[in-house]
């Protein structure tokens, strides 16, 4: 927990119904990726923490016996199950069974069972990362894993040769200041400093071991309309539409302005970044020795 921030519920209010058009994608090919080096066979159980609209839950779901969604929000709980249902209407894999349960990390209701793996979609910084990584450490079984999933952070990803201008991301965030302020808001709190980092030392110290990293490469071209990059901007935890409170609607028009003003066609474009994958493991239960007696 990022020192003198409280979470409070308000974190992502309103973000959830813009999340899943916003949001960039993954890299193709994570979930191959997780299935194989996870050795997913159909059989285990998935706890997804901090799912969110259910992302990393619905895509993992088919190689999994059960899936279990979590997060605090109402509204990402309520779309993670409107897309489960929509997956399930039209046969998409077993992900239409998961349950979702709508509750923090850090106060799980009692009876989940455990688990064979448990996956942070660029979640963990926003919980008490210590305690979550204690009660994972006791929730995943000998031998289970604990993955984070994120956007590769470090790649520089220009636009050059595409049709269309890059996503002004830099001319967005001064727009936000401009409504909100210069310092990161981030529910009825602010971040100065930004979220957390060091993630390594909280989890060696609860008993995982590792981690072992792989990079599913990214770089695929994406068009984005205005459309889009609005839902980018409102799917955010600094600048969800809560935030705005009465200048919602001055702000929004000031963002078409500037999107225009940028793109007259309303098109962007920008690459995929990389998705950066660390898989932690818990030790496996250790061989029993024998104690018979020699003659």
């Amino acid at each position: 927990m990022v020192d003198g921030w409280v979470w409070d519920d308000t974190l992502f209010l309103g973000a959830a119904p813009y999340y899943r058009r916003g949001r960039l994608p993954y890299a193709p090919g994570y979930v191959e990726l997780l299935a194989e080096v996870l050795g997913l066979d159909g059989r285990g159980r998935l706890i997804d923490v901090g799912c969110g609209p259910g992302t990393l839950a619905l895509s993992l779901g088919p190689h999994f016996a059960e899936v279990v969604g979590v997060d605090p929000d109402r509204g990402m709980i309520a779309e993670a199950e409107r897309q489960a249902a929509g997956a399930e209407a039209v046969g998409a894999g077993s992900a239409g069974g998961a349950r979702w349960i709508r509750a923090r990390a850090e106060e799980l209701p009692a009876g989940l069972g455990t688990f064979t793996v448990a996956t942070f979609g660029q979640s963990f910084h926003w919980m008490d990362r210590d305690l979550v990584a204690g009660r994972f450490r006791e929730l995943l079984r000998p031998g289970g894993a604990l993955v984070h999933v994120s956007d590769l952070k470090t790649e520089d990803l220009g636009v050059d040769g595409l049709p269309y201008p890059a996503v002004p991301y830099a001319a967005i965030g001064e727009l936000t200041r401009r409504y909100l302020g210069p310092v990161r808001r981030a529910g009825r709190g602010v971040l100065p400093h930004g979220t957390p980092s060091g993630e390594a030392a909280i989890l060696t110290r609860a008993g995982f071991t590792g981690p072992r990293r792989y990079v599913v490469p990214g770089g695929q071209a994406l068009e984005r309309t205005r459309e889009d990059v609005a839902a980018w901007v409102f799917s955010r935890s600094d600048s969800a539409p809560h935030l705005f409170g009465e200048r919602l609607g001055a702000f929004t028009s000031d963002l078409d302005g500037l999107l225009r003003d940028h793109s007259a066609p309303g098109r962007f474009c920008e690459r995929l970044p990389s998705t950066e994958v660390f898989v932690w493991q818990t030790p496996a239960r250790p061989e029993r020795t024998g104690t018979g007696r020699s003659s």
